[in-house]
């Protein structure tokens, strides 16, 4: 197997593990217990509760949905960082890194996509 080959693989193995964790972990709650959800969501910006949690539901689940499909994935990643961001920065800045560990290590993951973007084995394919 070639170098390109084994970049590719990687790529899908971090999209896919990534988008998967954090889909898991964080967005399949906000959407199964919508309800539950919006009595515990923070609202730093003061959007209200429904808009706040429908914004976070968007870059949880659609988002590494896409980013698992290989759709749009650099536009993808954008909600997720800034969603993870102002968590980090704005909700939790008490947070110690031990504490905020997970948020961190999403940050570098989606990041690490942002940058590298999808790789080949993706739906969306780069012209030319």
């Amino acid at each position: 197997m070639n170098e390109s080959r084994h970049q590719d693989l990687g790529l899908l193995f971090l999209r896919g593990s990534g988008a998967l964790f954090l889909l898991w972990v964080h967005g399949l709650p906000k959407l199964l217990n919508y309800s539950e959800q919006l009595k515990l969501i923070e609202d730093p910006f003061h959007l209200g509760a429904h808009v706040t949690l429908l914004l976070a539901i968007f870059a949880e689940v659609l988002c590494p949905l896409l980013i698992i499909a290989g759709v749009l994935v650099r536009l993808a990643c954008l909600p997720i960082l800034a969603v993870l961001l102002i968590a980090m920065v704005v909700v939790h800045p008490e947070w110690t890194l031990l504490e905020g560990q997970f948020g961190w290590l999403l940050l570098i993951i989606f990041t690490s996509i942002l940058i590298a973007g999808p790789g080949r084995l993706a739906l969306e394919k780069k012209a030319g």
